[in-house]
């Protein structure tokens, strides 16, 4: 099932929406979407940037008119409390056992009868216009379900100082063939949705642990939301130690799982399980690189050769031959080449290029 979709935003539309501000001279009014009410949900596991993501909200041009905290469970659940604590009424905290974020988020948009939903990982913060620009684009496309933006990333990763869509590019409009083929990406903190479109259709699956939001997107626009983005970076997406997604093994084995699951869930038409299949093939061929080379670390130069092969089969790549052909004259140097090239990865990640 698919929909005509709105044209994207570009960083040209910034200013181009009615304000959703009163100021001098102006009726203390607001535009039509941004009447709406709109509820910020956080899950919380880990409040070590609880506090700069709660500040992030606070600084918004356009404040929500609810701000609900989950805790999942946190270890250091005192420390949730004080933080969300210190912004007086202003912030709702909720509490519950360690179920998952899909439960936290699925907990905080319950609470709430706000029309419209912002999700923010606590580990994020928003620039602070981000609520404004985005309501506007639903005073604008009043069909809109659902609008996410680009963001900054900073921390510990290779990646630092780049935009998100600069990795994870958003390419036309949004279909649920796009988001299969994932040639739109979407960063959770940069969305803002309409919370009936979420929940009518069960929300966020709770037996997913990793990848929950791909698996939302998904159904999302199985059922017909309508959804775009801007390229606007108006999210700062911070990673560090503890929200490291692990290796990037797991960052194929994610939205591997979430398809799989789709194909076997959704009633998909020939093309759009085409597209599904074609994507499947290719994640499994990544994944299979990257085992190898997990292989390769260990020494493991059978196992690693098994798993090049299995990637090479995915489609020629001349790196992976080569890493054949070393692995077949010269395992021991092939295998203290790599090391050495991880080792000068891991040493461009710089204090200074870490988060605040």
């Amino acid at each position: 099932m698919t929909t005509e979709q709105p044209p994207q935003f570009g960083d040209n539309a910034r200013g181009s929406q009615p304000s959703a501000r009163s100021g001098p001279g102006q009726p203390d009014t607001l535009a039509p979407a941004a009447r709406g009410r709109v509820a910020a949900v956080i899950p919380v596991f880990a409040a070590e940037f609880l506090a700069q993501a709660l500040q992030s909200v606070m600084r918004q041009t356009r404040l929500p008119d609810e701000i609900i905290v989950v805790d999942d469970g946190s270890p250091n659940l005192s420390e949730v409390v004080a933080t969300v604590a210190s912004f007086g009424n202003r912030v709702t905290l909720i509490e519950q056992s360690n179920l998952g974020a899909a439960a936290a988020r699925n907990r905080g948009m319950a609470a709430t009868d706000a029309e419209f939903v912002a999700l923010l990982d606590a580990d994020d913060e928003w620039f602070p216009t981000f609520l404004e620009e985005q309501l506007n684009v639903f005073t604008a496309h009043p069909e809109v379900d659902l609008i996410y933006c680009d963001g900054l990333i900073t921390g510990r990763t290779g990646l630092a100082g780049q935009r998100f869509m600069q990795s994870c590019p958003s390419i036309g409009p949004v279909t649920l063939e796009s988001l299969l083929a994932q040639h739109c990406t979407v960063l959770l903190s940069g969305v803002v949705m309409r919370r009936r479109a979420a929940m009518d259709i069960g929300g966020f699956d709770l037996a997913i642990r990793r990848g929950q939001d791909f698996d939302l997107w998904l159904r999302m626009a199985y059922h017909g939301s309508h959804m775009t983005y801007t390229t606007q970076p108006l999210v700062l997406r911070r990673v560090h130690e503890s929200n490291l997604s692990g290796t990037s093994i797991n960052e194929q084995e994610r939205p591997l799982s979430v398809l799989e699951k789709t194909i076997e869930t959704l009633q998909l038409s020939p093309a759009q399980r085409a597209i599904a299949q074609e994507r499947i093939r290719h994640l499994r061929s990544t994944l299979a690189r990257e085992h190898g080379k997990e292989f390769l670390r260990k020494g493991d130069y059978l196992s690693a050769r098994r798993e090049f092969l299995r990637a090479r089969r995915g489609g020629f790549s001349w790196k992976l031959s080569a890493a054949l052909l070393g692995l077949r004259i010269a395992p021991h140097l092939m295998r203290r080449l790599y090391l050495l090239r991880v080792a000068a990865l891991i040493s461009h990640l710089t204090p200074a290029r870490q988060a605040p």
